[in-house]
């Protein structure tokens, strides 16, 4: 796991905290803020994946071409 999908979770548990709040007292702009945290962490999290898989695959084609 790297610090974008780390942030990412982060971030996404946070927009979880806001939206729950949100729902409870009836602030629908608590609410809203807390759905887009929550979108930009799964964003961020998605991309920290990617970033993952592709460096996984350099490694093993490196690994590779060594031999």
């Amino acid at each position: 796991m790297n610090k974008d999908e780390l942030k990412g979770k982060a971030e996404n548990l946070k927009g979880r905290a806001k939206d729950a709040a949100g729902a409870l007292t009836g602030n629908k702009a608590k609410q809203a803020e807390g759905m887009a945290d929550r979108a930009r962490g799964a964003v961020r999290e998605d991309v920290g994946k990617a970033e993952r898989e592709v460096s996984k695959e350099e490694l093993d084609r490196d690994e590779t071409d060594d031999e």
